[in-house]
């Protein structure tokens, strides 16, 4: 009476339409939900929770809860309303006649309120049982009571009906009116006409009408909240909860019908107990009114009750739930109960039924529309164990529902809704950052691989250009204990690109019983996780180490991602240090134990790479034309400390885009230098070095060019976005010694650097490496470090191994020379084009 007589006929069954699609479309979500797997305790919180993880599931059990909790105040007041008004003594009289004996005011009303709440906790902490047979019993009495109201509609005469209202100088009577089937009556209820709410003293409007009216339709997840506590919930809660939605839907919409043809506006917006006034057998009806409220209120205090028990089990508040654990011996979750019972009453302060109604409809919609969503998410992610057995949905009906939900959220009340979202994202924060993970699974992770796949396919590398060119990465690493800070360096210079951490374990599967690699899988990835690197990691297993590296440098990545630089340790003689214990994230020894590496080798112990496979490594790389790194003393590298440095002087990056062992045929602008120069800057970009200055050192010799040289690198730098700091270097002492070695035995050929240049550029294999004195390499070691200030890292120009194999060991001793003592260093040979002039 009281949504037809404020809206009308027409906006009452557009109000009911509007309801009922957002409930049918969560109707279906919740069935396609139910019939994919076990459904336990906790009802839409168990299935969101399930589906969407534990921040949804935490967070939207908890406005589950508080809806429950203000739905059963709600009903608790409206049960209230009903008394007053049969009992009630009438407004303006101090004493009361007849069965009008129950005093008015704020008070007494609240007394009220909490002798019936009392009532439905007493027969919630019984059980489950006793609650199924007590709503069984008020089923049968509503569907009585509905019979003698249509019934009434049809056998009842026209008749006045007086009504008391209160205002400022006591009571005032107005007359409304039972005309019995009349098309006039009918004509005037079809448009709305929003008076003020005599209960609340505020006028009414489509939202405040629809808020109070939705809240007597939220009754279809009673089913799914008591999923605990049913045999089959499978099956029992879509046959249940459709046939309710059908049932009430049509009873709404008939009730609707019949009150606009029978009584006029003033009856329907004065005197929200007119039925009984009309009916053939009023006591009756008073009973069906209190038995109807009674048990919504029971249902939202049970519902309220059983998913704070679903919360408190799961532990995702910890501690702050740990009392609604706790059940009496037949399992019913007493503490969880009288928890509820409790925030109940405490909304019971807030007066009015109406007064909550716009909040209580909020939290509905919101959970509805996250129903929606995790079955939305579900049917997205595309995963082979979702097979619901109800197949009655689409992702059109889900987001049809979330759609609905939000429009109506924001008509209702958009201070409510606003404060509700932002209440949700609290609560999903904290759960982001405080709970303790699941073992439920995440619906994220199914949606993102979805994702991921899908633009992986998109991702073609024959669309690739220099100018969208960025490093994939792939390090090497023998054992993290020694390499923490390498695997934080690399990170910081793969700007945004592929980062894996490779690994080779020396084992044959034919003699193992199951691979050695699963077990060590989840050591890496919490490595991955303490070190807060973006890194995939790739673990094999092969004969030899150099074996291991070409299958993942074959293997790492997928389609347009894939590694297009190989990182490694240098191969010295020095003893490993473990830094992991000493890294900031490991804070105590605990932690670092069970990260579960084993122990570096010890100083003596012999190595699992002989130097002629290490170089073999590097060669395998170039010839698969992959870019390589060699990083030695990395770990001597403090990064915090250096970037904490006082700002004057800021922290420097030595770049050597010159080949040291080759200046015969010395270069800034090949392939090579270009790509060293796009590494040193890409760390430079990073923001921790953002701080840090590049330096970039042009050697020259004597009667040479100079300033030309200098002006021409200049305007490269330039041209390549670069900046940096320019200093020529005076190398005529250190190429003497070059020169005087290379003119070979008195009397001997000389060979031309013009023929060393044009033999690189056509085999791409230089043979000088037997061409360069250690005296030589020493004295441009010592060149490269007397050039202070010391930096943070240097970059130096790594050159191609030699053709011939038997050479590999010395090519390492010359780069062992050259580096030698020189701190954090990285050795760059780069081959393809990395770098563009272009817009």
């Amino acid at each position: 009476g009281f949504v037809v007589g404020h809206a009308g006929l027409y906006q009452a069954l557009a109000m009911f339409a509007v309801a009922y699609f957002i409930i049918g479309m969560t109707v279906l979500s919740v069935c396609a939900i139910a019939t994919n797997g076990a459904l336990d305790a906790g009802g839409a919180y168990y299935m969101i929770s399930r589906a969407l993880g534990p921040e949804f599931g935490g967070s939207i059990g908890i406005m589950f809860f508080l809806a429950n909790v203000c739905g059963s105040a709600l009903y608790v007041l409206g049960l209230v309303e009903a008394v007053v008004d049969s009992f009630g003594i009438p407004p303006g009289q101090k004493t009361g006649t007849g069965i009008h004996v129950l005093p008015q005011s704020y008070w007494y009303e609240l007394l009220y309120g909490t002798v019936l709440l009392a009532l439905c906790l007493l027969v919630c902490l019984v059980g489950a049982s006793i609650y199924a047979k007590a709503t069984f019993l008020i089923f049968l009495i509503v569907m009585g009571v509905l019979g003698t109201i249509f019934i009434s509609f049809f056998a009842t005469r026209p008749i006045g009906v007086p009504i008391r209202l209160p205002n400022r100088n006591g009571s005032e009577t107005e007359n409304g009116n039972f005309t019995g089937f009349s098309l006039t009556t009918l004509q005037d209820n079809l448009r709305g006409g929003y008076e003020v709410d005599y209960t609340t003293g505020q006028i009414m409007s489509f939202s405040s009408v629809f808020a109070v009216m939705f809240n007597g339709c939220t009754g279809i997840m009673a089913g799914s909240n008591m999923s605990g506590d049913l045999k089959r919930p499978s099956y029992s809660i879509p046959r249940g909860t459709i046939s309710a939605v059908l049932f009430t839907y049509l009873v709404y919409n008939l009730l609707a019908f019949l009150m606009c043809a029978t009584c006029n506006r003033t009856l329907l917006q004065k005197d929200y107990g007119f039925l009984r006034d009309i009916s053939i057998f009023p006591p009756l009806v008073t009973v069906g009114i209190y038995a109807a409220t009674l048990s919504a209120a029971m249902s939202n205090l049970i519902g309220a009750s059983r998913i704070l028990y679903a919360l408190a089990r799961d532990d995702l508040f910890g501690r702050a739930l740990a009392l609604a654990k706790k059940t009496s011996a037949s399992g019913n979750p007493v503490m969880a109960v009288i928890l509820s019972w409790l925030v109940v009453q405490l909304v019971l302060f807030s007066g009015k039924l109406n007064t909550i109604a716009g909040v209580v409809t909020t939290f509905f919609l919101l959970v509805y529309a996250t129903v929606n969503l995790a079955c939305l998410a579900l049917e997205w992610a595309s995963a082979p164990n979702f097979r619901p057995t109800f197949r009655y949905f689409t992702w059109h009906t889900c987001l049809l529902g979330i759609a609905g939900c939000c429009v109506m959220m924001f008509l209702i009340s958009p201070v409510s809704a606003s404060a509700s979202l932002g209440f949700l994202l609290l609560l999903l924060l904290a759960l982001h950052y405080l709970s303790p993970s699941s073992t439920w699974g995440y619906i994220s992770q199914a949606l993102i691989f979805h994702q991921v796949r899908k633009y992986l396919l998109m991702l073609d590398v024959r669309k690739d250009h220099v100018k969208f060119w960025r490093p994939q990465m792939l390090l090497m690493v023998q054992n993290p204990r020694g390499s923490a800070r390498l695997i934080d360096f690399v990170n910081d210079l793969k700007k945004s690109g592929l980062y894996v951490l490779g690994h080779v374990e020396l084992q044959d599967l034919d003699t193992l019983p199951s691979d050695p690699l699963q077990p060590q899988q989840d050591s890496w990835l919490s490595l991955v996780d303490k070190l807060n690197v973006k890194a995939f990691v790739s673990l094999t297993l092969a004969p030899s180490v150099r074996h291991g590296v070409r299958q993942l440098l074959f293997t790492s990545g997928l389609g347009g991602m894939r590694p297009n630089t190989l990182v490694l340790g240098f191969y010295d003689d020095e003893a490993p240090q473990d830094c992991l214990a000493q890294h900031p994230a490991f804070t105590s020894t605990r932690e670092e134990v069970s990260i579960g590496f084993p122990p570096l080798r010890a100083p003596t112990a012999s190595k699992l790479l002989s130097p002629r496979e290490y170089v073999g490594i590097v060669a395998d790389a170039l010839k698969m034309l992959r870019n390589v790194l060699l990083a030695r003393q990395l770990e001597s590298l403090d990064k915090a400390w250096e970037l904490r440095r006082a700002a004057s002087p800021p922290p420097t990056i030595h770049v050597w885009p010159v080949n040291l062992l080759r200046p015969d045929s010395a270069r800034y602008a090949d392939t090579c230098s270009l790509f060293l120069l796009q590494m040193a800057c890409v760390l430079n970009m990073a923001r921790a070095w953002r701080r840090a200055r590049l330096r970039l050192f042009l050697c020259v010799e004597a009667g040479t060019m100079s300033h030309a040289q200098e002006e021409k690198l200049r305007q490269l730098l330039k041209d390549l976005r670069i900046q940096a700091q320019i200093q020529l270097v005076p190398w005529d002492t250190v190429t003497r010694l070059h020169w005087q070695t290379h003119r070979g035995p008195p009397g001997g050929p000389a060979t031309t650097g013009g023929e060393e240049e044009e033999e690189e550029e056509t085999v791409n294999f230089p043979a000088n490496a037997t061409q360069v004195s250690d005296e030589y390499i020493c004295a441009a070691n010592k060149l490269v470090l007397e050039q202070s200030p010391a930096p943070a890292v240097r970059f130096l120009y790594l050159p191609r191994p030699p053709a011939d194999t038997s050479l590999y060991q010395l090519y390492l001793h010359q780069l062992e020379l050259l580096t030698r003592g020189l701190g954090p260093t990285v050795l760059v040979h780069g081959v393809s084009a990395v770098t563009s002039t272009q817009l």
